[in-house]
């Protein structure tokens, strides 16, 4: 595989640049650069702005509104966003809920909810997880019973990331106790706003409000909600959990990252020198960036392997295994960078507002708060464990 982009891929990124120059608001590039939070309405914003432009869905087919790009315009596009400090596309209706409709979904669901996903008319949460069934996703609990019309659906879902911003949430739920596990698994879209459904915060290690509980009690969904055939859900769970991981690599915000970690390690001085001269740091940069490149080019294989239009198979949970790996180190190596600036918790420092009054490096103040959240990265999507017995099970054999 030639790696070297052609001249319309240079053109393409060049385009993106511009587009990224003109069109990415400064302060919400600021924000991301800076580790600080963003708001539904940033997120929104840039959901937006994107959709206006055709580039929202980068991986849809153009029948459904994607852009029509092959796996290298993608892979320049989220690496050209995360360089500009484009905030992430909030993955759960584009990157998630959209390929599973595209492949599994009716004519009318398909006409009736993938353009309320690019225009922002629905914002979507996952009901995956529950408490006792997280990487064990097949010891699911939550129950949904045929009443006429409708399901009747009883249960609870937690780690429900920006659950408390979303109106809609397609759910895992078991639709047949007496079955095996794994096939007695239906995928339900649920309206957040139905009676009997509650959702409770839950507050992460850096303070954040990110993820919640979502406690379904007597929730009825009209039966046209459920996608794929009945006890289906569990192909449709393996299907989708391939973009999960494929997204979770992050391999732009590393790239991202890593700038940001070198711009740290020249302005911080260890001994007399920057500290980017230190052996025992230049040691762990340098192998962290040469792990990165070898991740770049298995993702640009990942990707050409599904140009013509299927899945990610096991190689998405080797690039979840390592995307997540490097991200956490570099996210370590700046904390550790930052010394004592990592430490206050100082709610100016991590506000928009006290940014430029912040001590020390640019977005300093950030560096702990980032470590703590990301160290869920080996967990989401299944934890890494679980990724190392996919692939050994799948690729080696084993």
């Amino acid at each position: 595989m030639d790696l070297r982009l052609s001249p319309d891929e240079s053109a393409f990124r060049d385009a993106v640049r511009a587009f990224l120059r003109d069109e990415l608001p400064p302060e919400l590039a600021t924000k991301v650069r800076q580790g600080l939070r963003l708001t539904r309405d940033d997120m929104a914003r840039w959901h937006a702005i994107l959709h206006a432009r055709g580039w929202l869905a980068s991986h849809w087919p153009r029948e459904w509104g994607g852009p029509g790009w092959g796996p290298v315009q993608r892979f320049i596009f989220e690496n050209e966003c995360a360089l500009a400090g484009a905030p992430r596309i909030v993955p759960f209706g584009v990157n998630m809920l959209g390929p599973v409709l595209i492949k599994y979904g009716s004519e009318p669901q398909k006409r009736h909810w993938l353009p309320r996903i690019l225009d922002g008319s629905d914002w979507w949460c996952q009901g995956y997880s529950e408490p006792g069934a997280g990487s064990d996703l097949a010891s699911l609990k939550t129950t949904a019973v045929r009443d006429g019309d409708h399901y009747v659906v009883n249960g609870q879902k937690t780690w429900t990331t920006l659950g408390h911003y979303a109106n809609r949430m397609f759910c895992l739920v078991r639709t047949d106790r007496n079955a095996k596990p794994q096939e007695g698994i239906s995928f339900l879209l649920i309206d957040l706003d139905s009676p009997g459904v509650e959702v409770r915060p839950i507050i992460t290690l850096d303070g954040e409000h990110e993820v919640n509980e979502v406690f379904l009690t007597d929730v009825r969904v009209p039966a046209d909600r459920l996608v794929g055939a009945e006890n289906q859900g569990w192909t449709i769970a393996k299907y989708l959990l391939t973009y999960e991981r494929t997204n979770i690599a992050g391999i732009g915000f590393s790239v991202a990252g890593l700038e940001r970690l070198k711009v740290i390690a020249r302005a911080v001085h260890k001994g007399g020198r920057p500290l980017i001269e230190d052996p025992l740091f230049a040691a762990r940069l340098a192998r962290v960036e040469i792990e990165l490149e070898n991740l770049k080019t298995t993702n640009l294989r990942v990707l050409a392997a599904v140009a013509g239009g299927g899945a990610p198979g096991p190689q998405s949970s080797l690039l979840k295994i390592l995307g997540t790996q490097v991200r956490q180190e570099i996210l370590s190596l700046t904390r550790r960078a930052v010394g004592p600036y990592a430490l206050p918790w100082i709610e100016a420092a991590l506000t928009l507002e006290g940014a430029d009054q912040a001590v020390g490096p640019a977005g300093a103040a950030s560096a702990a708060a980032q470590y703590f959240n990301y160290r869920k990265l080996s967990i989401f999507g299944g934890s890494n464990e679980i990724q190392k017995n996919i692939v050994a099970k799948t690729v080696l054999g084993l």
